[in-house]
């Protein structure tokens, strides 16, 4: 192998072409097949749909549960919202701890990448929830629950953000100090929107995650998505109707991220898209 190609980088795999009408058409149509085939599946199922729809918006969260708060879908969105924001500003913190030279932030940050990610979430909820009020600090099942989905999933999101920071060229970084850019404008217009881009796909695939793992917090006795299917299922002795509808629910909410993400993929990847269509 000769000198110059060893130094030139691999060409990425050519994106498949899905542009143009015809492509979203079929798409469309394959979806509605699966779909009806699914539907079909359930209807064969000869499910109370009266009863679905008397339960509906006491699930989707129309109606505050007994002691005032909200219920249903509308909880587990704000808990997910909520742990969300946590989350990443947890997360960018640690990824900044394992990237730093400082041997005590990336003890720090290993140790708690090591622990959330070596233990399962069931666990963590019901030590923060359970345990900690041996010690002293007492929390609500709302509050115990947020901390619990921000602490495990800031462990796996901070991973995924070193991940895309490491991804980019170290040629970049050095560009802009020759051009004599401080650190903070390097960051946040150098590395930051080409980390994203590579950041943006696994980031969303675990908070659609965290959507369906919201679900775990119903065992503090919030009045959540899974615990209103769940109590309606044992109330009613129908709990296929229950459960079927609370899923269909957690997919329309994942549907919703997962059209987000691909917008935010699209907008970080215009750039990229535009040089590799002149090439």
């Amino acid at each position: 192998m000769s000198r110059s190609s060893a130094k030139t980088p691999p060409h990425m795999p050519p994106v498949p072409e899905r542009a143009g009408l015809g492509f979203r058409l079929r798409t469309g149509l394959t979806w509605l097949v699966l779909l009806s085939l699914l539907l079909w599946l359930f209807s064969s199922m000869d499910l109370d749909t009266n009863l679905i729809r008397q339960k509906l918006p006491s699930m989707l969260g129309m109606h505050l549960s007994p002691d005032g708060f909200i219920q249903g879908a509308v909880l587990s969105v704000v808990i997910t919202i909520i742990s969300m924001l946590f989350c990443t500003l947890l997360a960018a913190l640690t990824a900044a701890g394992r990237l730093s030279s400082s041997a005590i932030a990336f003890g720090c940050a290993t140790f708690y990448v090591s622990l959330f990610r070596g233990t399962p979430l069931l666990v963590q909820v019901l030590i923060i929830y359970l345990a900690l009020p041996q010690v002293g600090i007492v929390m609500s099942a709302f509050t115990s629950g947020i901390i619990a989905l921000s602490l495990n999933y800031g462990a796996y999101l901070a991973e995924t953000i070193r991940s895309g920071v490491l991804a980019v060229p170290r040629g970049q970084k050095e560009a802009a100090m020759a051009l004599g850019l401080s650190r903070w404008v390097i960051t946040t217009h150098v590395v930051a929107p080409q980390a994203l881009r590579i950041i943006i796909p696994p980031a969303g695939s675990q908070f659609i995650s965290m959507i369906k793992d919201s679900s775990l917090v119903s065992l503090m006795g919030l009045w959540e998505l899974n615990f209103l299917a769940q109590s309606y299922g044992r109330s009613t002795y129908h709990y296929m109707e229950m459960l079927t509808t609370a899923a269909v629910i957690y997919w329309l909410l994942s549907i919703g991220l997962e059209l987000l993400q691909g917008r935010l993929e699209r907008y970080f990847s215009r750039g990229y898209e535009h040089h590799d269509s002149k090439q």
